[in-house]
C-alpha cells in the first residue's frame, strides 16, 4: 500500500506556480477572496488562502463585509470586482450568512473570474471539455493526485460516490474525458443506490466524496483499489485536545491494508484545494492577457 502525499504534490505545484509567478513582468495575477462574518473555519480558510497566494506571490485583496449584508449589496460588491481589470480570479468562501441565496451569489461572479469553478457556464465547459473554463478546485485537485501518483484511469472503472455539484459530478466528467489521464469508465453511486458495496467493489479507483464518517469498509472495496477519500469529518474523541478527531469518509485502518494506492485524512485531497485555486489564478490571469 503507498499512501498518497497530498501534502508534497500541493507543495510541488506551490514551487511550480512561485517559479512561472515569477517570470510574469508587471502586474502579478491577482485574487479578490471574499469572507462575510466570521465564521472561525472561514476565517481559517481565506488566511491559508492568502498566505499560500503570497508564497507564490499573487496578489490577494482581501474584502469583509459585514454579517448583515444584503444580497441586492453583495451582488453590487461582485458586479464592481467583475468589472475591476486588476482583479483576474473572486472567491466567495462559503458557508455565507443564511439570509443570502448562495447559489445565486456563486452564479454572479463572471466566468471568466470564477477561480472556484461553480458558475455553471464553467460546469458546461467542463462537460464539453473546453480548456478555456475553471474546474472546481477538489475535482482538479483529485485528478492532479492520480495523475502525479502514476494513476491512468484509461480503461479502468472509477467509482464516485457521491453526486454534489462540488465534487461529485464534476470529477466524473474530468474521469471520462477524452485525454491523456482520463477516459476511465464511470459509475456515478449516491444515497439512493441500490446495492453499494456490490457497485463499490468493482471500482479500479474508488473516490468517496459522500460526507458521511467511515462509510467506505473493508467489505466494500477490491484487493488493490485505488482510493481517493475527499471526506473530511469530526468525530467525538476525549482524548483529543479538541475533543474530536478528523476522518474521512473511508474506514482507513481497515481499507489501506487492501489498497494499492490510498490518500490519508487529513493530507490527502484537502492540501490539494487550495494549490488548485491558485492555479486556477494564474490561468485566469494567462487568460484574461490573452483577451
Amino acid at each position: 500500500m503507498e499512501l498518497i502525499d497530498g501534502n508534497k504534490i500541493a507543495a510541488d505545484i506551490v514551487t511550480e506556480l512561485k517559479a512561472e509567478v515569477a517570470q510574469i513582468n508587471g502586474r502579478k495575477p491577482c485574487i479578490a477572496l471574499v469572507r462575510v462574518g466570521e465564521d472561525p473555519a472561514s476565517v481559517s480558510y481565506v488566511r491559508k488562502k492568502e498566505k499560500t497566494a503570497a508564497e507564490i506571490g499573487v496578489t490577494s485583496r482581501i474584502i469583509l463585509p459585514p454579517v448583515s449584508i444584503s444580497q441586492a449589496e453583495l451582488c453590487a460588491l461582485l458586479d464592481a470586482l467583475n468589472a475591476d481589470p486588476t482583479v483576474d480570479g473572486i472567491l466567495v468562501q462559503s458557508p455565507l450568512p443564511k439570509h443570502i441565496d448562495e447559489v445565486a451569489i456563486f452564479r454572479r461572479v463572471s466566468p471568466e473570474k470564477d477561480v472556484d469553478g461553480f458558475n455553471t457556464l464553467n460546469l458546461g465547459k467542463v462537460a464539453q471539455e473546453d480548456e478555456t473554463g475553471f474546474v472546481a478546485c477538489t475535482p482538479a485537485g483529485i485528478m492532479e493526485l492520480l495523475a502525479r501518483s502514476g494513476v491512468d484511469l484509461k480503461g479502468r472503472h472509477v467509482v464516485v460516490v457521491g453526486r454534489s455539484l462540488i465534487v461529485g459530478k464534476p470529477v466524473a466528467l474530468l474521469a471520462l474525458q477524452k485525454k491523456a489521464g482520463a477516459n476511465g469508465t464511470v459509475t456515478i453511486c449516491h444515497s439512493s443506490t441500490t446495492n453499494l458495496p456490490a457497485l463499490t467493489r468493482q471500482a479500479d479507483v474508488l473516490i468517496a466524496a459522500i460526507g458521511r464518517p467511515e462509510f467506505v469498509t473493508a467489505d466494500m472495496v477490491k484487493p488493490g483499489v485505488v482510493v481517493i477519500d475527499v471526506g473530511i469529518n469530526r468525530v467525538p474523541d476525549s482524548s483529543k485536545k479538541t475533543g474530536y478527531r478528523l476522518t474521512g469518509d473511508v474506514h482507513f485502518p481497515t481499507v489501506a491494508p487492501l489498497a494499492s494506492k490510498i490518500t490519508p485524512v487529513p493530507g490527502g485531497v484537502g492540501p490539494m484545494t487550495v494549490a488548485m485555486l491558485m492555479k486556477n489564478t494564474v490561468k485566469a490571469f494567462r487568460l484574461g492577457q490573452a483577451r
